[in-house]
């Protein structure tokens, strides 16, 4: 007989779908794999694993979503995270429906773990930050490119530049064209990080401090180094869909 469990978390990124079985006050650990294979048998063997009363589900790839439906009918009750569930936290943004279901999550359990005022950076596909205020409102951000989304424009807009791995460099003048391009990569964008951060305190919080969170795949190599950023959380977004479905 398969265990149970309160939810079944999935977060459907551009790059990849991540599974979580949750109870109502942890996470168990995760999984994922390439959003491009995600589908309704992938769900459904989740499924059999475990008895649950609901998939919490953040969606950016509506293409996507239809699988989770269809492998869930008859056996657990879907809830997709949008801004109109009970989120905690008040939306103070003129089009809430155009903000990321991530997104969403990703202030709900900063808001929930951490308290406000609060800001998330989400080393994704695109690298958000989202902020909190001291009122526990959600009132907007800031999309940059993606660390990988840039390295990868050099890659395939130039005749010469390899592709690169992503690592700490070992100097910031670089004595191959690897190296120097590993040491404007992470260097660099550890710079836009501090610049963005910076800006949002001074306009939003002055003279404040606000509790500053990362998550995402590039996290630790990025924000690992930035003394500005209090906490790390590889799993931030999950734990969000988690509040989600104990709020709702």
């Amino acid at each position: 007989m398969a265990r149970a469990s309160d939810y079944l978390l999935i977060d459907i990124s551009n790059s990849y779908a991540k599974f979580a079985f949750a109870s109502k006050g942890e996470l168990a650990s995760p999984n994922r794999i390439a959003t491009r294979a995600l589908s309704s048998s992938v769900v459904a063997g989740f499924l059999r694993k475990r008895n649950v009363a609901k998939v919490i589900v953040s969606s950016v790839v509506p293409a996507k979503n239809s699988v989770i439906s269809k492998a869930a009918y008859n056996k657990a009750q879907v809830v997709w995270l949008n801004w109109k569930l009970n989120l905690g936290l008040a939306i103070d943004y003129p089009k809430p429906q155009s903000i990321g279901a991530d997104r969403l999550a990703n202030v709900v359990a900063v808001a929930g773990l951490y308290g406000c005022p609060a800001v998330v950076v989400d080393f994704g596909t695109a690298a958000t930050f989202d902020v909190v205020s001291e009122g526990r409102s959600y009132i907007g951000g800031v999309i940059a490119p993606g660390l990988e989304a840039m390295t990868n424009f050099l890659y395939e807009r130039t005749a010469l530049l390899p592709k690169l791995s992503m690592k700490e460099p070992q100097h910031t003048v670089g004595k191959s064209t690897i190296e120097a391009m590993r040491a404007g990569a992470v260097l660099g964008y550890r710079g836009l990080v501090r610049e963005i951060l910076a800006r949002i305190g001074s306009e939003q919080f002055p003279g404040k401090s606000a509790i500053v969170v990362a998550t995402g795949g590039y996290a630790r190599l990025i924000a690992g180094k930035l003394p500005e950023i209090g906490v790390i959380v590889p799993h931030l977004t999950l734990e969000g869909l988690r509040i989600v479905g104990n709020l709702n």
